[in-house]
């Protein structure tokens, strides 16, 4: 994948490349609705049926009943057909052209007027048809359609919830959401609309092509003179409108961004004065914006108009032959021209550019369309890095005895962040994990739910391989609570009771007491339904990590992980909090990524991670007597006797800038 914004949309916008597969696997999710599109195709053919036979009606009109009654008039209704004066030969060809009417030789004006009043009405039907099975058959594609990106947002939202971790380390959100939504969006289009234009409009052209060469070759081939330089305009204007509307699809790919980054950086924006730079860049992305659109747009709109010209240049070739051919007599292409053929193909005629121009323009969308389905199955065939085995079976209720056997992992080949790391965590144990920035202390603890795999080793609980068992029954009896509380748009009762849903409103509050969050959220406009904002929106670092503790505290775990779970908190909440983490870690086996090496002084195990190796294990106690990477940490953040920017390597000599127990 291209780096960044700019990359990922070029990407997007390019032509599809499997465009058969595609098609094929999309009409696979149509398979369930084979009624449905049955009834569109037998509506398209219908419609297109009513729109060719129309004007053939119409000249049948002319042939079979205007023109005959016309001449009834000035001969005073006395002349039968039989004796019309021949003008050009057209009482052969208007007798050869009256397959439907049947109009008698002998047939008076009232009975010509009344034929063409049913005729009339035919012609009408036609259209009513044509109208009704445009509509219905519109709506039979649409309710597939809508059906089928059910089917499909239900399957990315849920593979969304399936793929690993590292997927979204190596992807952005941005690129992900738009797959849901954008290219759903495309798809819904193309389906609903642009797909059912782009049929009906080749087969309205076909059948009127071959409508056209049946009733009189010659005459047809004269009059579909332009439509060679109509395919050339139509190729030539959808080209470049195409690579016009991939540059604009790119360039508002760059304002959304930057709208978006301007949004989520405004503190930082206005905290360095940066207000007019960004409105200027802001400004730059906007103009290249509309340079495109009007670019887009010049090349559509000046596609209508040359193929309504040419349109109008096919109608003048069919008068104008036809007309010639007609005045003297002369037959074209050995077949009689009269005057209600002439209407006939100048019906024809008017409708080339239509469906020309529909599927110009619109199989733009349909080959945007396909990008879009291509997208999406190039996510849904992406595979979790992280699969149950076929075999995998329930973990039993853990006791809590966690072991590393000879663990190393790597997220990329060859690239180790954990290596030979060996531990073993009994029931009811806590462990403290410290080292630098990058040392693999969240690798570590992202082992135990299995959200990673090893690379080597083994990472067992209660003697059980967690690659043996599965996912959900594993994660069910492990609790998190993570530096970056995330906290869900429902109401604080919702957002604590999210890891066991059937627990009782009294529960939910016991929790929250524990937490020492009672308090606060009893002070908030609705108390415990308060309604949270986005990610908690509203509330501060501190409170938000006290609504995690008091969830991670309702689920009742048997394993408890803390990744820094007090380092949003002022020294006096934490203090509470630490209380509060004593009273909920008893009996759990515990693992504590501290911020603070204060808040782990009465751990078990103090871990202390280097480079992906375990390079001191010991209490607290024991490590300060060693003094080694341990002690100097310490005293470099209470008592600063390595100075405030030294910390020390396993050996005691100086390494590096002074860290804090991030990952």
């Amino acid at each position: 994948m291209m780096g960044g914004p700019r990359g990922l949309l070029e990407q997007e916008a390019r032509k599809p490349k499997r465009t058969g597969a595609t098609l094929a696997r999309l009409a696979g999710y149509f398979g369930r609705y084979r009624f449905a599109l049955l009834i569109t195709a037998v509506l398209i053919v219908l419609s297109t049926w009513a729109q060719v036979r129309a004007p053939e009606l119409i000249g049948q009109a002319v042939d079979c009943y205007l023109v005959p009654a016309m001449v009834n008039r000035f001969q005073s209704g006395s002349a039968p057909l039989a004796d019309m004066p021949a003008v050009g030969g057209m009482n052969a060809a208007a007798q050869s052209h009256c397959w439907y009417a049947q109009v008698a030789p002998t047939a008076t004006t009232a009975e010509l007027m009344a034929g063409l009043g049913r005729l009339t009405l035919v012609i009408v039907g036609l259209f009513v048809v044509v109208s009704l099975a445009s509509g219905l058959q519109f709506f039979s594609i649409s309710w597939a359609g809508q059906q089928v990106l059910r089917t499909l947002r239900e399957a990315i939202f849920a593979h969304i919830h399936r793929l690993s971790l590292s997927y979204y380390t190596r992807n952005e959100a941005g690129d992900i959401m738009s797959r849901i939504t954008n290219d759903t969006d495309t798809l819904q289009q193309a389906i609903s609309f642009a797909l059912i234009q782009v049929l009906s409009g080749v087969l309205l052209l076909g059948w009127i092509v071959y409508k056209m060469l049946t009733l009189n070759w010659a005459y047809g081939l004269l009059s579909m003179a332009v439509l060679p330089v109509m395919a050339v305009t139509t190729v030539w204007f959808s080209g470049q409108a195409r690579r016009a509307f991939r540059r604009t699809r790119i360039e508002i790919g760059h304002v959304n961004a930057n709208l978006q980054e301007s949004i989520a950086g405004v503190r930082e924006v206005q905290a360095f004065g940066r207000e007019e730079a960004n409105i200027e860049l802001f400004r730059e992305r906007n103009a290249a914006n509309r340079d495109a659109n009007i670019r887009a747009v010049a090349y559509t709109s000046a596609l209508a108009p040359t193929l309504e010209a040419l349109g109008y240049l096919a109608v003048a070739i069919v008068v104008g032959v036809g007309g010639i051919f007609l005045l003297r007599g002369q037959s074209l292409g050995g077949q009689a021209v009269s005057l209600g053929l002439i209407v006939t193909f100048l019906g024809y005629a008017q409708r080339f550019n239509q469906p020309i121009q529909q599927v110009a323009v619109l199989w733009t969308n349909v080959q945007s369309a396909i990008a879009g389905a291509e997208r999406i199955f190039d996510f849904l065939d992406e595979v979790p890095d992280i699969v149950e085995k076929p075999d995998a079976r329930p973990m039993p209720p853990i006791v809590g005895r966690v072991v590393f056997d000879h663990v190393s992992c790597a997220y990329h080949p060859g690239e180790l962040v954990l290596r030979d790391v060996c531990l073993t965590a009994e029931p009811g144990q806590t462990i403290a994990i410290v080292g630098p920035t990058g040392a693999g202390k969240t690798t570590l603890i992202n082992l135990i739910p299995r959200f990673y795999d090893v690379s080597a080793g083994a990472v067992t609980i209660d003697g059980i391989d967690v690659r043996e068992v599965t996912l959900d029954s594993l994660r069910a009896q492990i609790g998190m609570v993570l530096q970056d509380t995330f906290l869900f748009g429902d109401t604080v009762m919702n957002n604590i009771r999210y890891g066991r849903p059937d627990a009782t409103d009294e529960e939910v509050m016991a929790a929250a007491r524990l937490a020492h969050a009672d308090d606060f959220i009893r002070s908030l406009p609705e108390g415990y339904n308060t309604l949270l904002g986005e990610r908690g929106a509203g509330l501060s670092n501190g409170q938000r990590q006290l609504l995690a503790i008091a969830r991670a505290a309702l689920a009742n775990p048997r394993i408890l992980i803390l990744d820094e779970a007090t380092s949003s908190v002022d020294t006096r909440t934490e203090r509470r909090i630490q209380a509060a983490l004593e009273r909920l870690m008893e009996g759990r086996t515990t693992f504590v990524i501290a911020h603070r090496l204060s808040t782990i002084r009465h751990a078990d195990q103090v871990l202390v991670l280097d480079q992906g190796r375990i390079v001191e294990r010991g209490t607290h106690e024991e490590l300060l007597a060693r003094r080694g990477f341990y002690y100097h940490l310490y005293m470099s953040q209470f008592h600063g006797e390595a100075g405030p920017d030294v910390v020390f390597s396993g050996n005691g000599r100086k390494r590096h800038p002074v860290f804090t127990a991030t990952t």
